[in-house]
């Protein structure tokens, strides 16, 4: 019976040291999986979702959608001391930095900010707002005519796209925003926007999507962290549609 019991003790043993190995080892697969993840977010300049960071691991280490998440979680705790954070847009995660430290980034560039026209920001909120919604329909609404200009800044800048035709004759294109625009504009959905019940006309609407929407540094992102915090990389110009002075 002692013999019995101590060869018990001696099987509990084993198995406790086995699972410390375990747990381990586990731990440092954690660990190894949320550098690999640092890196390539840091490196990509550009958002990747949970599915596009899975293919970064082969067969044979690639984590579990749940372990992947609780790394991402870790990260982002991990950002709270730091200039840059961890975010989730519309097209995935993305290192950034913190608005609190973009006055001091700013100062690496000497090129004024690109500046927009009222116009062409009232033409992208009717079209977030309103979509799918037709070149009249926006002409309707706002009472003057959309300059061409404005709707193919839009589109070479990835913000809006044709989504369908009207059925009317003349089968005029509808728009809508695209994954890009959430990206920009530091939305995961449509629903983050500002809500039209606090807006009272469309020029409220640009004015109030520029407030409370700041989007991203291009070249911070060419770093591998952009920024969606510096202001002044958003300007309203009037006048013409669009101004790179």
């Amino acid at each position: 019976m002692n013999s019995s019991l101590q060869d018990t003790v001696g099987t509990n043993g084993s198995k406790s040291k086995a699972g410390t190995k375990v747990s381990k080892s586990k731990k440092e697969s954690a660990v190894r999986i949320k550098n690999i993840v640092e890196a390539v977010l840091l490196t990509v300049g550009k958002p990747l979702d949970i599915d596009r960071l899975l293919d970064i691991f082969g067969d044979d280490e690639q984590p579990t959608k749940q372990l992947l998440r609780e790394v991402l979680d870790g990260i982002s705790a991990d950002c709270e001391t730091k200039g840059f954070e961890l975010v989730k847009v519309a097209s995935g995660y993305r290192f950034q930095i913190k608005q609190d430290f973009a006055p001091w980034v700013s100062r690496l560039w000497e090129e004024r900010p690109q500046r927009y026209s009222r116009a062409l920001l009232e033409t992208l909120a009717l079209i977030a707002y309103r979509q799918p919604i037709t070149r009249g329909d926006i002409e309707d609404i706002r009472g003057v005519a959309v300059s061409s200009n404005i709707i193919k800044t839009l589109v070479e800048r990835s913000w809006i796209r044709v989504v369908g035709h009207k059925d009317v004759p003349g089968k005029p294109a509808m728009y809508g925003t695209t994954k890009q625009f959430l990206d920009y504009f530091n939305l995961q959905g449509l629903d983050q926007l500002p809500p039209l019940s606090e807006i009272r006309d469309i020029e409220a609407i640009s004015l109030e999507m520029k407030r409370q929407v700041t989007p991203e540094n291009g070249k911070a992102e060419e770093m591998g962290v952009a920024n969606s915090s510096m202001t002044d990389h958003f300007e309203l110009e009037p006048g013409s549609d669009i101004s790179n002075d």
